[in-house]
């Protein structure tokens, strides 16, 4: 009973939390008219509000868009940032503690400190407008740099002692050693920057004034507050749909990785 119990409460839970997503997409199937039905089955079903997105908007551009960007800077801070992990972890050099206390600092400020200093550079070097601003700034994070330190340190050192042995530069024991030992903390790092790039919408609202370089999630944003949308909701539920579906889906794909990473390598000390 205990356990028929347990299991119920869970269940409850589950379906308490799902129950607004699949409300969303239960309503951009819907017309105008029945969206405030708070059924999960709609009673006629129609794909007109994602027609309409795509006839308002350029949605696809804006996806090719994000895609590159969020590709992009996920490349590079698996490379960067693990290459600074591995320096913090297990390379010796004046001031190596005193440089991670600095990246850990970094996460205590916020974003908007930093804002325009930010924007101030992007226009210095003429930026603005281009993938640059997008990209340059986000290629190194803290929570990256952090991360790969703390899975570092927990791999043996006979193993990186062994590829020196064998004439293995640092570089070459990142990425030929370290890295195929790494993959639950690689896909940890790809997934939660992928997903922070992906839904930024801040940044890209001060650097992007063009309509064919704007992201899917700026493009969104300024599609329902903007009046693109003509107040109708279930047009902005469908954008909205289409904004996070693919981060759901690498979520899905990757969560059994990504479980495992934050269950091991987010934890140590």
């Amino acid at each position: 009973m205990k356990k028929f119990l347990f299991y119920l409460s869970l269940l409850f839970w589950t379906v308490l939390f799902i129950y607004p997503f699949l409300w969303m997409l239960s309503a951009t199937l819907r017309p105008e008219n029945e969206i405030f039905n708070f059924s999960i089955i709609p009673s006629e079903m129609s794909l007109s509000n994602y027609s309409q997105v795509f006839d308002k908007i350029p949605i696809l551009r804006a996806f090719f868009n994000s895609m590159f960007v969020a590709i992009m800077v996920t490349a590079g801070v698996l490379v960067f940032c693990s290459m600074i992990g591995y320096a913090l972890s297990r390379l010796k050099f004046k001031g190596r503690e005193f440089v991670f206390y600095i990246v850990l600092f970094t996460m205590m400020i916020p974003f908007q400190i930093i804002l325009i200093p930010l924007y101030l550079l992007m226009v210095k070097f003429g930026w603005v407008n281009s993938y640059l601003s997008l990209i340059v700034p986000w290629m190194v994070t803290a929570f990256g740099v952090i991360l790969f330190r703390q899975y570092f340190q927990s791999i043996p050192q006979a193993l990186l002692d062994a590829a020196r042995i064998d004439g293995c530069n640092e570089l070459q024991i990142i990425f030929r050693i370290i890295w195929p030992n790494s993959i639950p903390t690689l896909i940890t790092v790809g997934i939660l920057t992928f997903m922070t790039i992906w839904n930024e919408v801040l940044w890209p609202l001060i650097v992007i004034r063009e309509t064919d370089m704007m992201t899917m999630p700026q493009l969104v944003t300024i599609f329902a507050v903007g009046g693109q949308a003509e107040d109708q909701l279930g047009v902005q539920l469908a954008a909205a749909t289409l904004l996070a579906l693919p981060v759901i889906v690498a979520y899905l794909f990757f969560q059994k990785y990504f479980i495992a990473s934050m269950a091991s390598s987010g934890l140590k000390s």
